[in-house]
């Protein structure tokens, strides 16, 4: 294992029996069972490069004792976390799941009746299996190369292993494929967070105060101990060498890859998901991005199927796969439920197609002409918020990530954390809103993020519309001295009629402002620096903008 040089910060584990809001945990005994066709083969011990053994289950269909591709499923939320239906409001319609389907994971009675061998493997230090609980990182990485391997070695293995799954069930497919064992075949990640510090614990390097301690607790179930997310992150509040070391070189990515994004997890996984994709290697990979609620979208019947068609065509040499597929199909919302498909446009998008619309303070528009004359907005981003609109003269597109450059200054204070949604208004004044880190459907078309000490950017990374800023140090702000801001808007896909508006909202809270539910995927920042007003400037030599891609719709 490569040599950490910092301390990971960890706590003893909570007995894995007392976990709250999951099945009992079944005893740690080996046991063969036979039901509904299935052979479920439980607590099989993996051994681990350093004798340490974690513990999976096993799912075959009965009476095949060879030849079987393994998908192999990697999750913390414990094998035995089993459920036919998830919360009420993530979508998912009866019979979609069987009672044996794990936590964003595939379902065993769909992939065995196929012809599959589903694994569901308990990482280590997590539940029953040995050693100390770790979130990503060196050693996870060298944990699951183990265990591919070995799992492609069985007797009853065809030697191809591939894997699939949703949320941590995905991003462990990154670290997986960089590590590049000979076994794995294929992958299949829908949707993961690939940058720590950026997509996960900060927020253009605004805590997230919402998940964080959430996914926190998730990972203490343990009869050793485990990492302390939440303490190593309130431990590192600038990027640091512990965020960079959770994922290998995803570049190192040579295997074929199904990546499925959505435009709906703001705050979680829509950015790190595409930027996954752009980065990998692989020769064959494709992309799709939705605009629905995750889980739903993830067991859909007719997606379940398109999963299967390109795990047949490299786990089992069955069918022509995805050769023919579109490597780039992305939904383009009108509505929450009505979208087109476009599957004429690559990823990234070009930055040829880069527009800037051009902020008026006076009138609180953005067009595309440079006002002529200066204007400023003074306002209280903690009650109140600025919004600046758009209004669209023809039928448009708008695709991709979004720049907001803000001329900004904080009247009272040396740091401002600001706060950026992009919204839809139909011609009549009413506000679309769209499907929302999973469970939701009030969410905007996209959000942004910066504390604006944070301003530094990466040049190399950074383009006209996706800045990229570094968070290695803090450089406060002289207060009522403006200051030139550039804010990252996560990706997005909306369709915008004639006469319909795009308007940016400015503050200095969460848009979505909601009670915490530590059941939920509720995604938040309270830990904020915010005092006192802000005032924005427009016109020459403070020139405030945003930067977008448009395109013309295709015929809908």
């Amino acid at each position: 294992m490569n040599q950490l040089t910092y301390e990971v910060i960890t706590r003893p584990g909570l007995d894995p029996a007392t976990a709250e809001g999951k099945p009992p945990l079944p005893p740690l005994t080996h046991e063969v069972e036979e039901s509904d066709g299935l052979r479920i083969e439980r607590n099989v011990a993996i051994p681990m490069s350093d004798g340490v053994r974690i513990y999976a289950d096993v799912y075959q269909p009965a009476g095949t004792t060879t030849g079987l591709p393994v998908l192999l499923a990697w999750g913390p939320y414990g094998k035995h976390n089993q459920k036919d239906m998830l919360w009420p409001t993530a979508g998912i319609e009866p019979g979609w799941m069987s009672k044996l389907t794990g936590f964003e994971a595939p379902d065993p009675a769909y992939w065995c009746a196929h012809g599959y061998a589903v694994v569901y493997v308990d990482p280590r230090g997590m539940w029953h299996s040995e050693g100390e609980g770790v979130h990503n990182g060196p050693q996870e990485a060298e944990d699951v190369f183990d265990a591919i391997e070995w799992l492609g070695a069985r007797e009853w293995s065809n030697g191809r292993v591939g894997m699939l799954g949703v949320s941590y069930l995905a991003g462990i497919q990154y670290i997986a494929a960089a590590m590049r064992p000979p076994a794995l075949k294929a992958i299949s990640p829908w949707e993961c967070f690939s940058d720590w510090y950026r997509e996960f614990c900060h927020h253009g390097g605004i805590p997230e105060t919402g998940f964080i301690p959430r996914a926190s607790r998730n990972m203490r179930y343990s009869l050793t101990r485990t990492e302390d997310t939440h303490a190593n992150v309130l431990a590192n509040p600038l990027m640091a060498p512990y965020y960079r070391d959770r994922y290998p070189d995803l570049t190192q990515i040579t295997v074929p890859a199904y990546v499925v994004a959505s435009w709906s997890d703001h705050g979680l996984h829509t950015r790190g998901t595409l930027e996954a994709y752009r980065l990998m290697s692989s020769n064959e990979k494709w992309l799709e991005v939705h605009g629905q609620k995750k889980w739903r979208y993830f067991y859909d019947p007719s997606n379940v199927e398109r999963q299967r068609v390109f795990f047949d065509h490299y786990l089992l040499d069955r069918g022509a796969g995805p050769v023919d597929w579109p490597k780039v199909r992305l939904e383009v919302h009108d509505t929450a439920e009505r979208y087109g498909l476009r599957e004429d446009l690559p990823w990234p998008i070009p930055e040829d197609r880069a527009v800037r619309l051009h902020a008026d303070l006076q009138t609180r528009t953005l067009g595309e002409s440079a006002p002529v004359a200066a204007a400023s907005a003074t306002f209280d981003p903690m009650v109140g918020s600025l919004d600046l609109e758009h209004v669209f003269a023809a039928p448009t597109d708008v695709v991709g990530p979004m720049r907001l450059r803000l001329w900004l200054q904080a009247d009272d204070a040396e740091d401002a954390d600001i706060f950026v949604a992009v919204r839809k208004f139909a011609a009549d004044g009413t506000e679309r809103r769209f499907a929302f880190n999973a469970l939701f459907e009030d969410g905007p078309v996209a959000l942004g993020w910066l504390r604006a000490s944070h301003q530094e950017l990466d040049t190399e990374k950074s383009s006209e519309l996706q800045p990229v800023h570094l968070h290695e140090g803090e450089e406060p702000l002289v207060p009522g001295e403006p200051r030139a801001l550039d804010v990252e808007i996560w990706p997005s896909g909306t369709f915008f009629d004639a006469g319909e508006k795009l308007v940016v909202t400015i503050q200095g809270r969460d848009f979505v402002d909601r009670e915490v539910n530590l059941n939920s995927p509720v995604i938040m920042h309270q830990d904020l620096r915010n005092r006192g007003t802000w005032t924005v400037h427009s016109g020459p030599g403070r020139e405030s903008y945003l930067s977008l891609a448009r395109f013309t719709p295709q015929t809908r």
